[in-house]
C-alpha cells in the first residue's frame, strides 16, 4: 500500500512540475500585434510612361501577392486626371489585373501627368483607412514627369507638412517612388528625406525595383 501511495505522489509531483512548466512557457509567450496595412498604389498611365507600364503593372501584383489577406489596397491612376480604379483586397488578383489592363490604356484624348492630384487622393485615403484600424502607406509608380494642368502638379512645398498630418496619427506611415529617373528620385529624396527618414522614404529605380520592394515590403512588416 505504501509503494503505491509513493508511485502516486512521485506521478502528481511530475505531472505538477510539467504543468508549471507549460504555464510559465506560456506566459513567456508573446503573441504578435498584427495591424492590418493599407497599401495605396498611384499608377501613372499618361504617354510618357506608357513604355514601362507593364513592368510596373507587374510590380503592383508582386506587392499585392506579397501582403496579408486582411490588408486593403487602393489603386489611383493617374494621367490628365487623377481616379480611383480599384480597391479591396490585395488577393483579388483577378479583377486587379483587370482594372489595370482596362483603365491605364493609352488616351490620346488625355494630355499630363496629375500627380499631385493623385497622391492628394491618396494621402486623403490614407487617413480614412487609419480611422479604420490600418497603418497606412502610398505608393507612386511612374516616371514622375511634370505636364499638365498646373493645380494638378505636386506642390513640393506643402506635400512634406501633408505628410506630417498623417504621422501625427500614424507614425508608421511609409512612401515608396518607383521607376522614375535617378534624377527626379534624388529630388524627392531632397524635399522628403526630412520629413519621413531613410527608413519611412523608399525610392526605386527600375533597376532596383527587386531589392526596393523587398525593403518596402519589410519596412511594413509583410
Amino acid at each position: 500500500m505504501n509503494r503505491r501511495i509513493k508511485k502516486l505522489l512521485i506521478i502528481f509531483t511530475l505531472l505538477f512540475f510539467i504543468l508549471f512548466g507549460i504555464i510559465s512557457c506560456c506566459k513567456n509567450i508573446k503573441i504578435d500585434d498584427f495591424k492590418p496595412a493599407s497599401v495605396i498604389f498611384v499608377v501613372d498611365a499618361s504617354a510618357s510612361n506608357q513604355e514601362d507600364l507593364n513592368k510596373q503593372k507587374k510590380f503592383v501584383k508582386e506587392i499585392c501577392g506579397r501582403l496579408d489577406p486582411e490588408d486593403k489596397i487602393k489603386i489611383i491612376r493617374v494621367s490628365e486626371d487623377a481616379y480611383l480604379i480599384f480597391e479591396g483586397s490585395p488577393h483579388n488578383s483577378k479583377n486587379i489585373s483587370e482594372a489595370l489592363n482596362e483603365y491605364t490604356q493609352y488616351d490620346s484624348k488625355e494630355w499630363g501627368t496629375a500627380y499631385g492630384l493623385g497622391i492628394k487622393k491618396a494621402l486623403s485615403y490614407s487617413k480614412s483607412m487609419i480611422a479604420e484600424g490600418y497603418v497606412p502607406s502610398v505608393i507612386v509608380i511612374g516616371d514622375l514627369e511634370n505636364e499638365g494642368k498646373q493645380e494638378y502638379q505636386v506642390n513640393w512645398s506643402t506635400l512634406p507638412k501633408d505628410i506630417q498630418d498623417i504621422q501625427k496619427v500614424s507614425p508608421e506611415f511609409t512612401m515608396m517612388f518607383a521607376f522614375a529617373h535617378p534624377q527626379k528620385l534624388d529630388f524627392v529624396k531632397s524635399k522628403l528625406l526630412p520629413v519621413l527618414g531613410e527608413q519611412k522614404l523608399i525610392i526605386s529605380t527600375e533597376i532596383s525595383s527587386d531589392k526596393t520592394k523587398t525593403l518596402f515590403l519589410n519596412e511594413i512588416q509583410r
